[in-house]
């Protein structure tokens, strides 16, 4: 009976030292060097705010809805197979298998009758998912495919578009150049009034 009230206490400070120790004071720690100035804005998602209204995430690429599809002013993202039941993740899909060649033709076609362009002439990143399903980067191919319409439906010279274009492209990725949907669109959209 002695061995047992000996383990059992034993335990018991094992338990209360833990959660302490992982309950308690790692978390707190965690929080505490998130707060480091230069991580801060890391740890809160990297929230872009507009006129101090939070209007995305640097880091997330959210596809633009346009209120006049006809008069769409946006640049778009890459595709997603993002679902409410399943908020980031690929669809695991080959190459070879049916549906997905079926739904890249079907996007295809729709980018190509947007842009008014052959689908020949539609980008890979225009038609498939990131691993992600989030990624908030296009190729600097598929911007430019875009550029002409965004033009057209804001007003703006192309020539300033693609200035805002080149603007808002880094080396996102493996030293492949990007260009960062959600920063372009608030460019544009500053650029041409707000209107949109």
């Amino acid at each position: 009976m002695n061995t047992l009230v000996k383990q059992t206490w034993a335990g018991l400070r094992v338990l209360i030292v833990m959660t302490v120790l992982l309950g308690i004071l790692y978390p707190l720690a965690v929080w505490a060097i998130a707060r480091i100035p230069g991580l801060e804005s890391n740890a809160e998602g990297s929230v872009v705010t507009r006129n101090g209204q939070a209007v995305g995430s640097s880091l997330i690429g959210v596809d633009p809805v346009p209120a006049d599809p006809a008069r769409d002013p946006w640049f778009h993202t890459r595709p997603s197979v993002v679902t409410p039941e399943m908020p980031s993740g690929a669809s695991n899909k080959g190459p070879y298998n049916e549906d997905l060649v079926k739904t890249i033709g079907e996007r295809k076609d729709a980018i190509a009758k947007r842009e008014g362009v052959s689908p020949d002439q539609v980008p890979p990143d225009a038609v498939t998912a990131s691993g992600s399903g989030l990624d908030p980067a296009i190729s600097v191919a598929y911007a430019d495919l875009q550029i002409a319409r965004v033009a057209r439906n804001t007003g703006l010279p192309a020539d300033r578009v693609r200035q805002l274009v080149e603007a808002n492209t880094s080396g996102a990725g493996i030293g492949v150049p990007g260009v960062n949907v959600l920063p372009l669109n608030l460019a544009v959209q500053a650029a041409s009034g707000g209107a949109h």
